[in-house]
């Protein structure tokens, strides 16, 4: 732990004298050439103060009102300096002064201040912040809050205690006792870097340890479904009515492009017509904020005709929960005997409706609101079908110009 250099002086104000002849009693905390005045609610008589000193000379009731008053505050003063001196290994004269003041403070540990994150963020849904990712800020919580007690033997940790050993424990614990994929250990991950970057913004940290770390994450790929897959979905309906509802979901996902956030929140205002009668989405993604523009085809305008009457208000499809959604989606795939997630539509509209038509992947990405095209490239999958497509597109302009493949000899 540092040394700093750390004296506490009493003055009074001369220059503004109280309409009953007092002034008031001002400290200065200075530590390491830094200052921080705090002002007190004790009144002193000028004639009876000491500068040299820095207390009140005699015993009369106002010396000895203010001399009790500097111990007192001074004991404080040395008590806060103390506590997070040991908490942080550095103190500044402003954290001591916000501690005295009761203002300011902030957590010293890593679990109290990820608790402080997530009732700020709570009190955000709605406004800027959605009930998914909070959500997503508990459960990183509460594998941290595990992994503290079970892995660290202790409640809370400190935060100047956060070293890169704590990181890569941290992330050995979610892959081998969570057995998380790699995706979610980089998103866990990812949000403890948040935590101590707060902690820099907040001066509880002088320094971030884990700022030029960067968690690993796996290489994006489209996950769509295979097109006999697709087709069978497609074909065959279900008995269960709520799977019978999910897989109308995931069908106008898959014809739209809209993620869940997006399909929930989708109403009559999205939808525009054009002189020709085309109806279109037009619809800012949660997500990114850019716009999506789809051209709505008759698969998933039936879908909103069907639903038609269940509206309760101004959003055109009842789509439950995220959660609820997932779980359906996942015993959808179990009768159909695939592997199913709700997000594979998107990936089937980017993949199979789209750019395996032939539509220009400069489209897609504004079909998907996508910000840059290089998102767009993930669902580029080019299908054994494209290939054949083009392969035989290729040998009819060969043949239609007359050339000829040019194969060299085999050396032995």
């Amino acid at each position: 732990m540092r040394r700093s250099t750390f004296a506490v002086l009493f003055y009074i104000n001369r220059t503004k004298v109280r309409k009953d002849g007092l002034c008031q009693l001002l400290c200065k905390v200075s530590i390491d050439a830094e200052a921080a005045q705090i002002g007190t609610k004790v009144a002193v008589d000028p004639v009876i103060w000491n500068p040299t000193t820095g207390r009140a000379d005699g015993r009369s009731r106002n010396a000895n009102a203010v001399n009790r008053a500097i111990d007192t505050l001074t004991e404080e003063i040395k008590a806060h300096y103390k506590r997070i001196n040991l908490s942080l290994g550095f103190v500044t004269a402003e954290l001591v002064k916000n501690a005295v003041k009761g203002i300011g403070q902030k957590p010293l540990t890593l679990l109290a201040l990820f608790r402080e994150h997530n009732e700020e963020f709570k009190k955000r849904i709605g406004i800027d912040r959605t009930k998914e990712t909070y959500k997503c800020y508990v459960r990183s919580y509460n594998h941290l809050r595990e992994f503290v007690q079970e892995k660290c033997g202790q409640e809370d940790i400190t935060l100047r205690s956060l070293d890169r050993e704590f990181y890569d424990a941290f992330d050995l614990f979610l892959r081998t006792e969570r057995c998380l994929q790699q995706k979610s250990v980089h998103e866990h991950l990812y949000r403890l870097k948040k935590m101590t970057a707060r902690a820099v913004n907040q001066g509880t940290l002088r320094r971030d340890p884990y700022c030029n770390l960067h968690p690993e994450l796996p290489k994006r790929k489209s996950r769509h479904l295979k097109l006999d897959d697709l087709k069978r979905l497609l074909a065959e309906q279900v008995v269960d009515p709520e799977l019978r509802r999910a897989r109308d979901w995931f069908i106008f996902s898959t014809f739209t492009g809209l993620a869940y956030a997006d399909l929930k929140q989708l109403s009559e205002k999205h939808i525009t017509q054009d002189t020709e009668g085309v109806r279109w989405i037009h619809i800012r993604r949660q997500k990114t904020g850019t716009e999506s523009v789809v051209r709505l085809l008759d698969i998933p305008l039936r879908i909103i005709e069907k639903y038609r009457a269940e509206r309760t208000d101004e959003r055109l499809l009842p789509i439950c929960s995220y959660g609820k959604l997932q779980r359906l989606i996942r015993k959808l795939g179990e009768v159909y005997g695939i592997d199913l997630t709700f997000h594979m539509a998107r990936h089937n509209f980017g993949t199979h409706i789209t750019l395996s038509l032939g539509v220009p992947i400069e489209t897609v990405s504004c079909m998907m609101g996508h910000r840059r095209l290089m998102t767009t490239q993930i669902y580029a999958h080019v299908t054994d079908r494209k290939v054949d497509e083009d392969t035989r597109l290729l040998r009819k302009l060969s043949a239609s110009r007359k050339l000829e493949l040019y194969e060299e000899p085999i050396k032995n």
